[in-house]
């Protein structure tokens, strides 16, 4: 994202001055991250953000929860919903979160507390009966792929995953809570953003598959530096993993131990010589010619992860 223009939409009761904007600062050095602090009145909300918009022409929105709800209403740009709060009035009387109310993180306007009263809460009811609601943005079908919602897994507080993903084909579940921490940050929202980054790019990266076999160990666990081999080759490679079948178990083992950055990138086949790409780490190469440079693991060249971890280091992403 060098460059490029993020704008980030903060939660209910959180400001421009939080985690995770210091975490977007430090992940996207080269990009100018804008994140004001949203007035209480969901009404204002939407002016302040659709202005912004206008004058700085964002070329990515990511919102989390509230701020995830009025992202999805800013139709036209690349956008990311963490955990949306796609029916907020609702949450916020499941949840109680009525009377006087702290901000969680600093403001620049010195103000720490506020009230929340059923006036208000109705005003966020109102809101959210614009999200999802089919428009000449959002039912066009490259409106639908520039939207991605992420979800996590344990949230415990909003659960709109099926009303999202019954409009937006790009619903993922990732590993984590309602409040994202660095982890679920780093395995899921980034590895989101680099996909967009490169799509506004048109850039094509070198491709590696990856065999199945390699991943798991006789316990069905992750094979040792696996999971860290993924997480450093996908900064740098399209990484596509390789199964023989369509097995429920396979699908099931990728989304807990790689998640999101095997969604959309899992390819089934007998043939693997069939797939053109640039690297295929396999075990052997048993069903004909890869159309890839072949690393064996297990071999006395690729023993382990660590190994495959060090050829590509020096390769620097070629």
């Amino acid at each position: 994202m060098a460059g490029k223009t993020v704008l980030y939409v903060h939660g209910f009761a959180s400001s421009g001055q939080s985690g995770t904007v210091s975490r977007l600062r430090q992940v996207l050095p080269k990009a100018k991250v804008i994140a004001p602090d949203l007035p209480i009145h969901p009404k204002e909300a939407v002016t302040l953000l659709h202005d912004i918009c206008e004058k700085e022409h964002p070329d990515l929105i990511i919102g989390t929860s509230m701020g995830g709800m009025y992202t999805e209403q800013l139709y036209g740009f690349d956008r990311i919903c963490v955990n949306p709060a796609l029916e907020m009035g609702e949450t916020m009387r499941i949840h109680g979160m009525t009377g006087t109310q702290q901000f969680q993180n600093p403001r620049l306007d010195g103000i720490q507390e506020f009230y929340v009263d059923k006036a208000l809460i109705k005003e966020y009811k109102e809101i959210t009966e614009h999200c999802l609601v089919p428009s000449t943005y959002n039912t066009a079908e490259h409106e639908l792929e520039r939207v991605w919602g992420l979800f996590g897994d344990e949230d415990d507080i909003v659960d709109t995953f099926d009303m999202f993903h019954a409009v937006y084909p790009q619903a993922i579940h990732f590993h984590g809570k309602h409040r994202m921490n660095d982890k679920s940050f780093m395995h899921s929202v980034v590895p989101v953003i680099r996909w967009i980054d490169d799509c506004q790019q048109h850039r094509e990266r070198p491709i590696i598959y990856i065999g199945i076999e390699t991943m798991i160990d006789s316990y069905h666990h992750p094979t040792s530096s696996v999971q860290k081999a993924v997480r450093l080759l996908i900064e740098h490679y399209q990484v596509y993993f390789v199964a023989d079948s369509a097995q429920s178990t396979i699908a099931s083992w990728l989304e807990e131990y790689i998640n999101v950055p095997a969604w959309h990138h899992t390819v089934y086949t007998y043939r693997r010589d069939l797939l053109y790409g640039d690297y295929f780490i396999a075990q052997k190469q048993n069903n004909g010619d890869f159309m890839a440079t072949f690393l064996e693991y297990g071999s006395d060249t690729f023993k382990t992860w660590d190994d495959i971890i060090e050829y590509f280091a020096r390769m620097g992403g070629q």
